[in-house]
């Protein structure tokens, strides 16, 4: 047994090499580290495992409530609650199979074929893909890196008649950072002027670093959330990816009705395994102890990431305010992110991705991204590479224009 739950022999490595994919562990060749998909290296809470085990062991495994079992809503309902949300209710919390598919349900609600969504660039590629997934399409508001905060001012000339949606990604995939609270008014106020849906992801909320702390648009007044339609997940706190677990709070009635229709739930095509309830449930009421020490421990791989990437020839990275991942900038390198990616890869044995346009939009020209939701060793192990080979490459193809020291 490892000594602390995030040590260094926390992380089950002969488990992930079967079982952890999507550019991860099991998708990589032998010897690579993955720094790639934002999914923990750690096994999940062990409160987790035995209740999915307790329940399993009863043997009875029928259909579940369409709509999500009422003990599961409730309890999401809770902790929304207990951070000072305001306007929630058990009632209109939908679970549904992942945080991605609670955002689809979303845009097959409130989107038709040519009506447009707002998203921000750089941001996850899922904000496009759920929109096009209904034949509709995005506009982009930038990011400005001098004051690193999106250019809000955009919106009015990005806003047309067929605009229906706003997306807003808080906390930040993949800059880390977190929305202010005269952001979110901001954009709560321009959302209520031309009368569109907000679908708010708040997937990272829980992976915030001391000294922030986070900010919703359900802490605003009561008026300027009331089109706010709400994404949680259990993947990024609480490693539950695989059981493919999210939910919606809705604002209304008729924004839950919508939804509801819009999932296949009451069909039966749709919904979350029950199994995945239980886990999702169960990690709300007796977890939250994991999540604290895991953020305690991100919080450190964080600081010694950002210092060792910085040291790199042709690196600079600025610390994330929440997540678990690293976006620095590489331009200096002469290099397309691409082609740094495989570079690493072949001569670092480290994965990375690449802020291209098929993960986060135009936005992500001139960066990568690292996850760094494992263990200090294996950070410390992949970092060592990475700053070898960068410095082979500065010295033996002199691609850098400059060198920060």
């Amino acid at each position: 047994m490892p000594d602390t739950l995030f040590g260094n022999d926390a992380v089950p490595l002969d488990l992930l090499t079967e079982r952890a994919h999507n550019y991860r562990w099991a998708e990589v060749d032998p010897g690579v580290i993955p720094l790639t998909a934002a999914d923990p290296d750690f096994a999940v809470a062990q409160e987790i495992r035995d209740a999915i085990s307790r329940y399993a062991q009863e043997g009875v495994f029928s259909y579940g409530p369409h709509r999500g079992t009422p003990s599961l809503r409730i309890a999401m309902a809770r902790e929304l609650s207990s951070r000072g949300y305001s306007g929630v209710d058990a009632q209109r919390i939908l679970p549904l199979d992942s945080a991605a598919s609670c955002m689809y349900a979303i845009a097959r609600a409130f989107l038709k074929e040519g009506e447009e969504m707002i998203i921000f660039d750089p941001v996850d590629f899922l904000f496009e893909q759920a929109a096009t997934s209904v034949g509709g399409r995005v506009r982009r508001c930038s990011y400005d890196p001098g004051t690193r905060a999106f250019r809000l001012g955009e919106l009015d000339r990005l806003v047309t008649p067929k605009t229906r949606m706003i997306g807003v990604c808080n906390p930040h995939n993949p800059l880390g950072r977190l929305m202010t609270d005269d952001e979110l008014e901001t954009i709560a106020r321009f959302a209520r002027k031309h009368d569109l849906w907000i679908l708010n992801d708040e997937v990272w909320s829980d992976i915030v670093f001391p000294p922030r702390s986070f900010s919703s648009f359900h802490h605003l007044p009561d008026s300027l959330h009331e089109r706010v339609i709400t994404v949680h997940g259990f993947s990024k706190s609480f490693g539950l990816a695989g059981l493919r677990i999210g939910t919606i709070l809705a604002p209304s009635e008729a924004a839950y009705s919508k939804i509801l229709n819009a999932s296949h739930v009451m069909s039966t095509a749709g919904g979350a395994s029950t199994l995945s309830q239980v886990a999702a449930e169960t990690a709300l009421d007796h977890c939250r102890y994991w999540v604290d020490d895991f953020v305690a421990h991100l919080a450190g791989l964080r600081d010694l990431a950002v210092e060792r990437l910085n040291a790199m020839p042709g690196v600079c990275c600025e610390a994330p305010e929440a997540t678990y991942l690293l976006f620095p900038n590489i331009r200096e390198t002469g290099l397309e992110p691409e082609e740094l990616t495989e570079y690493l890869k072949k001569n670092a044995h480290v994965a990375v991705i690449p802020g291209n346009d098929q993960f986060f939009g135009p936005g992500g020209a001139g960066h990568i991204r690292l996850c760094f939701a494992t263990s200090k060793k294996l950070l410390v192990e992949a970092l060592d590479r990475m700053d070898a080979a960068m410095h082979a490459l500065a010295k033996n193809q002199d691609r850098f224009s400059s060198h920060r020291n």
